[in-house]
């Protein structure tokens, strides 16, 4: 992991909104073990499933609801990692969209307002699909204008100017892809392409929209220090590792000792029109790395074998850096791209 100094205690309570995502529910579990009972989760009521102590049944896009939360709390600390990320649910009803992405940042912050914690130390999750990814090979950076190709990049990017206009001193974090576990097994992207390669179902993925995936262990340990070293606008948070779709499946594959003939590669323009697909959203984290005095973020995968070298890398386990055959399992997966190792 990166060699953080040591982090001072945060101010408490802390609020965590979208728990039931990957990047909220990592984080309230990472919270929670150090601040037992003094962390609150939220998560929309229809995720009853989702329970347990510290965690409460409550929806922003609910103005009455969050408010009575915050009365209740008076937060000092809020990680905000609420939005509806389903890509082709948000083309499809952008109404909806709007109403949790944008709406509810909204809600959320009158929220925290009308119950005097309009000052509580704030980091709000976006995301790299703010950018459209057009131009091959570029890293945008911070002041690189947004064009989102689809409705959920255009609602977070409302989202960003709700908290640039109303919160001015909140971090805000454009993330890539948030590797971790989930709730329901299905919130994030090992859990998509893993549960196609476990029902021995076909997965087909893009040669040509590229990110930069971080380990939500390190995404943890990052929104810690900026709650004690608060940092205000907008800041790139890539992980370490450029890698398209396909290599991510690639490696979900290999790793998890599936069948490699369920693995489909094509370029986005074969995907069809709906949803609309990104192309190299590879953000320029540079600005947040110079600005902490360190690297945040451990590659991921960690080790180098496990990274693909080709686009039939998947079909042979040999390991082509030193002849070792990988011996992919269930179990191998969960340490290495769930978990980070080096933590």
């Amino acid at each position: 992991m990166p060699r953080y100094p040591d982090i001072p205690e945060i101010e408490l309570p802390l609020l965590i909104t979208g728990v039931a995502g990957v990047s909220g529910y990592n984080a309230f579990k990472y919270y929670y073990e150090k601040y037992p009972g003094q962390v609150i989760g939220t998560r929309r009521k229809e995720y009853w499933p989702l329970s347990g102590d510290g965690l409460v049944g409550c929806d922003v896009t609910n103005q009455e609801s969050i408010t009575a939360l915050c009365q209740q709390h008076s937060f000092r600390s809020v990680i905000n990692c609420l939005g509806t990320c389903k890509l082709k649910s948000c083309e499809l009803d952008p109404v909806m969209a709007h109403r949790v992405n944008v709406q509810g940042i909204n809600n959320l912050v009158n929220a925290l307002q009308q119950s005097g914690s309009s000052d509580a130390t704030m980091i709000h999750l976006s995301v790299d699909l703010v950018f459209s990814g057009k131009t091959a090979g570029k890293q945008y950076i911070e002041s690189d204008t947004p064009d989102p190709v689809t409705v959920y990049g255009k609602t977070m990017v409302e989202a960003e100017h709700i908290i640039l206009d109303r919160m001015p001193h909140a971090t805000i974090l454009r993330i890539s892809l948030p590797m971790g576990s989930s709730f329901s097994g299905h919130a994030g992207a090992i859990d998509w392409i893993q549960s196609r390669f476990k029902n021995n179902k076909p997965a087909t993925l893009y040669f040509d929209e590229i990110r930069r995936p971080q380990y939500t262990d390190c995404l943890n340990k990052l929104t810690h220090w900026l709650l004690t070293h608060p940092l205000s606008g907008i800041f790139h948070a890539g992980g370490v590792r450029q890698l398209s779709l396909f290599e991510i499946a690639q490696i979900v594959n290999l790793i998890g000792g599936y069948n490699p003939s369920c693995l489909i590669g094509c370029p986005r323009i074969d995907a069809g029109p709906m949803p609309p697909r990104a192309g190299d959203v590879s953000l320029d984290s540079s600005r947040l790395q110079t600005v902490l005095g360190f690297a945040p973020f451990d590659p991921w995968p960690l080790q180098d074998i496990y990274v693909p070298t080709g686009r039939s890398w998947h079909l042979d386990p040999t390991n082509a850096l030193d002849d070792t055959v990988i011996t992919g399992s269930p179990e191998l997966l969960d340490s290495t791209l769930y978990n980070n190792p080096a933590r």
